[in-house]
């Protein structure tokens, strides 16, 4: 089955009006980075949403040419891809300026995501003979549940055509009392569809609960079990002279002081802005924090001699500070880093997910 999508704009409208409407939830994210967020307006050029992160974090983490929103909608999810055209406020809220996308893909197309770990759902249902029994929810989606039943059934108690109800309440905003068609039985497991499909309210929170769920799963976390060889480094001395891991390469001890206190327990090694220095790097092995104190001449010439000294296999983190996003972006693309960040006064925890979701992208077994 092809991937369906939404191609007439005046179709993507409507789908973003409704999402306006509902001050629905989405996910903006880079390759790097997601970032969650809610729908406020429409406008004639523009989307706007909650601007949850600071206007300096937005535009350093999110203005890239391979921005997506990601939505709930009905029975799927919606992805597109747009851009961060601006800031501005919607009823006295901070908000970001999206732009409007041209296509909005069917990223569920394949059926309808189901949601493993649903923690501690009790169910109930009736069977053909009317009687009550219950059970607990197995998995479930926008489109019918799977649970597990107390005690066996006796012979012909339940069968796949039968039309039950089943009673459950996953939050105080979702609880279904729903007819339902069994399409799966064996022994105490059984799959229902809704039947009649969820529709109003109780869809909508449905739909964004499993959303969430999805994205949640698809947002792994980095510990130093899963990725080990890489958080752990080495040491620069004579006795261990190559370094891997997460590199700070700069010649400023206060930014290396900073980043510490930023980025927690995700430990790294900082090296001298040399050409020997970069020498004890291993190739595919390191991601390179590359601190540019400032863009003069000299600056930049100093800078481009060291990312080339790199040559490939090494991903790079542009940094800066007291610097414009706009011109160490340019910078960037000339050198060929694979991102950079402007450090804010107060950066929050933007920077460590940008950091992690590198990791994660480059090094660790993420999408």
């Amino acid at each position: 089955m092809g991937q369906q999508s939404i191609r007439n704009i005046d179709a993507v409208r409507e789908a973003l009006q409704r999402a306006c409407e509902r001050g629905e939830l989405l996910i903006l994210l880079t390759p790097y980075v997601r970032n969650e967020s809610s729908f406020l307006r429409l406008d004639q050029d523009a989307v706007h949403v909650v601007a949850s992160i600071g206007r300096e974090d937005a535009i350093a983490g999110l203005r890239s040419s391979q921005l997506l929103m990601r939505f709930p909608y009905g029975f799927t999810f919606l992805e597109g891809a747009t851009d961060l055209i601006g800031v501005g406020r919607v009823n006295g809220r901070p908000s970001l300026k999206l732009a409007i996308p041209e296509v909005l893909l069917d990223e569920d197309y394949r059926g309808a995501y189901r949601v493993e770990r649903v923690g501690r759902v009790p169910v109930t249902f009736s069977t053909r003979k009317y009687e009550i029994l219950s059970g607990h929810v197995v998995n479930a989606s926008t489109t019918g549940i799977r649970f597990q039943a107390m005690a066996e059934f006796e012979d012909l108690e339940i069968l796949v055509e039968d039309t039950i109800m089943v009673t459950l309440t996953i939050d105080a905003d979702i609880h279904i009392n729903q007819k339902a068609k069994v399409r799966y039985v064996q022994g105490r497991s059984v799959g229902v569809e809704f039947r009649p499909p969820l529709e109003g309210d109780l869809l909508a929170n449905l739909s964004r609960w499993v959303f969430r769920k999805r994205e949640e799963f698809r947002e792994r976390v980095i510990t130093k079990e899963n990725c080990q060889d890489f958080l752990g480094g080495a040491a620069a001395s004579a006795g261990a002279p190559e370094i891997k891991g997460l590199v700070l390469v700069s010649g400023a001890g206060l930014l290396e002081d900073r980043l510490r206190t930023m980025l927690g327990e995700l430990t790294f090694t900082r090296v001298d802005p040399t050409i020997q220095g970069m020498k004890s790097l291993v190739r595919n092995k390191t991601l390179v924090m590359l601190h540019a104190p400032g863009l003069s001449l000299d600056d930049k010439r100093r800078l481009k001699s060291l990312a080339e000294g790199l040559g490939e296999g090494f991903p790079i983190l542009l940094l800066g500070a007291g610097l414009e996003n706009a011109d160490l972006a340019q910078f960037g693309r000339e050198i060929k880093a694979a991102a950079t960040f402007v450090l804010s006064p107060n950066p929050g925890t933007f920077f460590l997910r940008l950091v992690q979701g590198m990791i994660r992208r480059h090094f660790g077994d993420g999408e």
